[in-house]
This record gives C-alpha cells, sequence and structure tokens, in this order.
C-alpha cells in the first residue's frame, strides 16, 4: 500500500494572485490526504471530499484573533481521496478538525490544526498546546491518529520552538506510539505525525516545496509512505 499526505499553511491565501501557481504545487503532490492551514474557501482543491473549520467570521466576538479575518477565511482544510467515516469533536472546532476517513490501510482519523491561535509567544500558548495534548490522549485511544498542521514549533534546531511545546509533544507522541515523520526537517514548524501501528514497516520519504516562501511565509510538507 502507498499514502500520500501533505500540508501546507497558505498565509491566508495572501498571495491570491499567484493562485495558479499555488494550485499547480499542491497538484504536483498527488496527495491522497492534503491538510491546509490559515486556508481560505477560495483555494478549493479537487479531492472528492473536504471538511473545514467554520468560518473565522463566525466565530465569538471574544474569540482571540491576530487581525481583521475576510468572510472566506478558516484556519484548518482537509482534503481526502478517501469517505468520511466520522467527524470527531476536538477542544476548539475553529482551529482544530478530526475526521476519520476510511483509507485502504484501514481508518485513520486525520486531526488537521493549528497549534497556537497567535503563535507561540503568547500568554495563552500553554495552555493550547495542553488541549491539543488533551485531544491526542483522547482521539488516538480511538483508533490510528495523522496529526498534521502548523504546530508552531520546530524540533531539529532552533529555527521556532519552545521547549515547553518541544517537549509536550515528544512526551504525548512516545506515549501514544505516535512518529513524527517530519522530525527531522530543518526550518521546520508544519508537521506530519502518524501512528506507528498505522506506518508499520512501510517506508517513509519526506520532502519539501515552496522553499523560496513566495507563495506563502511557510515550506509545504509532504510525506511518502510505501
Amino acid at each position: 500500500m502507498e499514502m500520500i499526505i501533505s500540508t501546507w499553511n497558505i498565509e491566508r491565501f495572501k498571495h491570491k494572485d499567484k493562485d495558479q501557481q499555488m494550485y499547480q504545487l499542491c497538484h504536483e503532490q498527488k496527495a491522497d490526504i492534503m491538510v491546509l492551514t490559515e486556508s481560505d474557501r477560495q483555494f478549493k482543491q479537487n479531492y472528492s471530499y473536504e471538511f473545514h473549520t467554520p468560518l473565522i467570521t463566525q466565530a465569538p466576538a471574544d474569540y482571540p484573533l491576530p487581525a481583521r479575518y475576510e468572510d472566506t477565511e478558516n484556519r484548518v482544510s482537509i482534503y481526502s481521496n478517501y469517505p468520511l467515516v466520522k467527524m470527531h469533536e476536538t477542544h476548539d472546532k475553529y482551529t482544530a478538525i478530526c475526521a476519520e476517513l476510511a483509507t485502504d490501510c484501514g481508518n485513520l482519523l486525520v486531526y488537521g490544526t493549528i497549534v497556537g491561535i497567535l503563535g507561540n509567544r503568547t500568554a495563552t500558548f500553554k495552555d493550547e498546546v495542553r488541549h491539543h495534548i488533551e485531544d491526542i490522549q483522547r482521539l488516538s485511544k480511538l483508533g490510528n491518529m495523522c496529526i498534521c498542521g502548523d504546530f508552531n514549533c520546530s524540533f531539529s534546531d532552533n529555527y521556532y520552538f519552545t521547549n515547553f511545546a518541544r517537549k509536550s509533544f515528544l512526551n504525548i507522541f512516545e506515549q501514544e506510539n505516535i512518529k513524527l515523520l517530519t522530525k527531522e526537517q530543518t526550518e521546520c514548524i508544519d508537521h506530519i505525525a502518524v501512528s506507528g501501528d498505522f506506518v508499520g514497516d512501510m517506508k517513509c520519504k519526506v520532502s519539501e516545496w515552496n522553499l523560496e516562501k513566495k507563495l506563502s511565509d511557510h515550506k509545504g510538507i509532504t510525506v511518502e509512505l510505501y
């Protein structure tokens, strides 16, 4: 069996004047599962199934936001060639979404998220990390997981991280037998982690795109399991 998973923070679709280049990059990944963060409903992907966090403009007035959002913006979108089995509740429906998908390798709970609504330098960041850890702990009991999206934390260098977030995620991944497949990528805060039982003895190839960050301020990350 083979599976390709990609994630990309599209920076709130600020570069919509280059949308065709962005579409082409996404298409080139040939991903079975694509998780877009800081996404926009205008940047629609050609997949059989799609799942989105609610539009940010629908959030309560006291929801913490770094800036004004457009009417078409949402935090996370999951696109999939695999059908939905069930949606699962997350700690914050505006920034984390979990869709259980029926893949060729068995059911997989795809948890797409942005960790840290205001980045990792705010007073609320530790609480947000804790909420994510609680989600992972709870959901991993239901089956194999893929945690995918913007972690606001690098794991292999000093690019952008906090000790608390790094240790917290590595601890929960070890505890729940989840493999952080993008751990060794440098200058990387967008990650893909998959349950060890799901990966099994499959090999893993990691690639990056938008390296010059001209279409977004984040690189795209693709993991191929084969």
